[in-house]
């Protein structure tokens, strides 16, 4: 964690109310997110032909650093009124706190590099790669949903809602794909 992050979350852990679930310092909005980007990155890339393994897999990781400093500057930009005086530190706090959005693009990327191992085809590897996505978004939701404390019926919705939208990037790719 970087400097400043455990404080923030010391800080606000001692102003909770007993009643309150425990902070949770990870920040798995932007795993979602992240895991959504790269299922839509496989869904649209796959969609218009045969593609090189090694291009998707430079393609995802790529993105996913993109967005992950796009995700940086703009909430150092929107944060700068709070913070009037940009240090590296804040720089530091906020690259890590939005690390997974570029985090979530590894584990498609290596459902791609492995897929030869498998001896799965480009169309297979492409859905491989969605599918890698997908459950990784859902993973991340149900953690986040658990982590907060919430309900089990909470918990499951949660998984729900993001089964459904990962289903609507598999659905929109069957449909471009035809």
């Amino acid at each position: 964690m970087a400097d400043g992050a455990g404080a923030d979350d010391q800080s606000r852990e001692a102003l909770r109310r007993p009643d309150e679930p425990p902070a949770v310092p990870t920040d798995y909005d932007g795993a979602v997110y992240g895991s959504l980007q790269a299922a839509s990155v496989v869904a649209g890339a796959a969609t218009f032909g045969p593609f090189p393994r090694v291009g998707l897999v430079l393609l995802l990781l790529v993105t996913g650093l993109v967005f992950w400093i796009a995700h940086v500057y703009a909430r150092l930009v929107g944060e700068l009124a709070t913070y009037r005086h940009l240090t590296w530190n804040r720089v530091r706090h906020v690259a890590v706190h939005e690390w997974p959005i570029a985090q979530a693009a590894l584990a498609p990327a290596v459902a791609v590099a492995i897929s030869p191992l498998l001896r799965l085809s480009l169309q297979d590897t492409a859905w491989f790669a969605l599918a890698v996505a997908v459950a990784e978004q859902i993973g991340w939701a149900t953690r986040a949903a658990t982590r907060a404390g919430a309900s089990r019926a909470l918990v499951v919705a949660s998984a729900v809602v993001n089964l459904i939208l990962g289903l609507v990037i598999v659905l929109l790719k069957a449909q471009l794909q035809h």
